[in-house]
């Protein structure tokens, strides 16, 4: 069983903490073995806050990460934090820890969201946040997992070159704005999983951050097939489904574009893979 966790986090970061904890606990209790958070997921607040919230890693929200996992002896993906650099602007990292507390993995957001919708949505946050510069796996006894952020989802090509580096998981931490996740939420998330014969799992932000932007929810676990195979309503809460690798494998076997691909991706020199950290 894998998880997604959608809260609404706000500015009150230990607040923020203890909800995201409490939906993981009960994640856990229904059975899931790898549960995913938002991104964001510890601190939504002004822009111009975001270098002195940011923190180093490891550092006090990765800490209590990794031990949360290891209480719970889950795989853990610690959605995204704001991870301190040697600038003022942060990175946008997504951590995935082992059940025994290890960090596996840290994935830094490739895409920054500099989008501008005319009465819906303005955002820059190229203007806070650096951009990082490798593809992210990391195998765990649930099959390799790879990471993404938010997003990231309108990039086909990361999701291509995350299955090509042998990614039967993908998670995407999401903080999907409500105009643009009306339109494209699900169609995306559901075409990255049909493309790349993978499941997907689609943790998303719910309700307004203080900066004003409103999230859509709408968290998605989506089967090789393009299937739904969970959906969370509206609110705080925490979704969880099957994930069945023969059944993955039959699909890739029985419909193989993976083997029958023609065109190849083209060369990214600026961009790095990174399996573990």
């Amino acid at each position: 069983l894998v998880a997604a966790v959608q809260v609404c986090a706000g500015a009150d970061k230990a607040e923020n903490l203890d909800r995201a904890e409490s939906l993981v606990v009960e994640a856990s209790r229904q059975g899931a073995r790898l549960v995913v958070l938002p991104e964001v997921f510890a601190w939504r607040g002004e822009r111009s806050l975001e270098p002195e919230m940011a923190e180093p890693i490891p550092g006090p929200i990765s800490k209590r990460c990794a031990a949360l996992a290891q209480r719970l002896a889950i795989f853990l993906v610690a959605g995204s934090l704001l991870e301190r650099s040697d600038e003022a602007r942060s990175f946008n990292t997504s951590l995935l820890f082992a059940p025994d507390g290890q960090l596996l993995a840290a994935y830094r957001k490739l895409h920054l969201f500099d989008v501008d919708i005319p009465g819906h949505v303005t955002v820059q946050e190229s203007a806070t946040r650096r951009p990082g510069n490798a593809i992210v796996t990391a195998d765990t006894e649930l099959g390799r997992i790879g990471l993404s952020i938010c997003y990231d989802l309108r990039f086909p090509e990361l999701y291509r070159a995350l299955t090509l580096a042998g990614a039967e998981i993908i998670a995407i931490p999401a903080a999907f704005t409500f105009p643009t996740g009306a339109a494209h939420w699900e169609i995306l998330v559901r075409a990255r999983a049909i493309e790349n014969q993978v499941y997907v799992i689609a943790a998303d932000q719910i309700g307004a951050a203080p900066s004003g932007v409103t999230d859509f929810g709408n968290s998605l676990i989506v089967d090789p097939w393009g299937t739904p195979i969970a959906r969370a309503p509206d609110g705080e809460t925490v979704v969880v489904a099957q994930v069945d690798r023969d059944r993955q494998q039959r699909i890739r076997r029985e419909l193989p574009c993976l083997q029958l691909r023609r065109l190849l991706i083209p060369s990214l020199p600026d961009i790095g893979h990174a399996d573990e950290t």
